[in-house]
């Protein structure tokens, strides 16, 4: 499990002007609805945004605090 403050900073070491919300689907703190603002996706294709956003948390997928995420990304403008 993982809380959303830690997530949030796993993103915004990867995108550091990314607005972030997160939704806990279960109440378990592993199941997840994120979507994530940034002015890095200007110009980057949808699969590949949502590439940045899983290489941004990929440690706590790596370690199982992170079991399920739905992804949503959109740019600042």
């Amino acid at each position: 499990m993982i809380r959303n403050d830690a997530m949030t900073a796993l993103i915004h070491r990867a995108l550091p002007d990314a607005h972030v919300e997160i939704q806990d689907l279960t109440g378990t703190m592993d199941h997840f609805n994120v979507l994530v603002r940034s002015g890095s996706f200007v110009g980057v294709s949808l699969m590949d945004r949502h590439r940045m956003v899983e290489a941004a948390v990929a440690e706590a997928r790596a370690d199982g605090r992170i079991h399920a995420m739905s992804i949503r990304t959109e740019t600042l403008e």
